[in-house]
């Protein structure tokens, strides 16, 4: 995870799809900017964020970056 002015960052991976999954799952997907495999996000490390991480990891993985 890297560091900015305003806080941390978490970097996410969609590695699953969301054919034949709830619609719920797939809102957040598109929540967290992923709508197609291997694509990648940096976003700001907040609560509500894990939250939607927690919601769909059997479809996302977090990217350690060094």
């Amino acid at each position: 995870m890297a560091e900015t002015q305003s806080g941390k960052t978490i970097t996410i991976e969609q590695i699953g799809s969301p054919i034949r999954r709830p619609a719920e799952q797939r809102a957040t997907l598109i929540g967290l900017g992923l709508n197609k495999m291997h694509r990648r996000r940096t976003l700001v490390d907040t609560p509500s964020v894990r939250g939607m991480i927690r919601t769909v990891s059997h479809l996302v993985r977090v990217v350690e970056e060094n």
